[in-house]
């Protein structure tokens, strides 16, 4: 059985002023860089075969903090990167409650496709493997209704540096 640790990346810039990331690469916060340091702690007795992380930048600077304490490299994955929040990427969360959805946003049925072919990833290249994975918010919650076969709603959001553990 492969071990998955999910992890959503540390705070942002972008999330402490509200603002849709998606796809963006997004900063670390100081808190942020905090939390990547306190992942690195928290996984530091736990044995690890790979890092894998989004191939934006908030996730890949997150998972370079346990990297680093262990010599190894992180491996990105454009499966785990954030939902495609087409028009409204870029814009202030707040504002848009009540805007009709663009017709660019990714839809909940390919994001639970990649969801599926991450999880099919991580079974065939690291079986029987200690995985951590470091993602994003949105795709982490498609990973975990992949997972448990629940509705994304159903999923309870994960806090920055969040770990949930599956196992795959």
């Amino acid at each position: 059985m492969t071990k998955l640790y999910l992890v959503r990346h540390g705070e942002t810039v972008d999330n402490v002023n509200r603002i849709m990331q998606g796809q963006t690469q997004g900063e670390l916060t100081a808190v942020g860089v905090s939390q990547a340091e306190a992942l690195a702690e928290q996984m530091a007795g736990l044995p690890l075969d790979a890092i894998v992380a989004s191939d934006l930048k908030r996730a890949v600077d997150t998972a370079a903090a346990t990297a680093r304490r262990r010599g190894m490299e992180v491996l990105t994955t454009p499966l785990l990167r954030e939902r495609d929040w087409g028009g409204f990427t870029g814009r202030y969360i707040p504002d848009l409650k009540d805007e009709k959805w663009p017709d660019d946003i990714e839809s909940l049925d390919h994001l639970k496709l990649r969801a599926e072919k991450f999880i099919s990833f991580v079974r065939d290249t690291y079986p029987g493997k200690r995985v951590l994975a470091v993602g994003h918010g949105i795709i982490n919650k498609a990973i975990q209704s992949v997972y448990y076969n629940l509705e994304m709603k159903d999923v309870k959001p994960m806090a920055n540096a969040e770990i949930r553990v599956l196992d795959l």
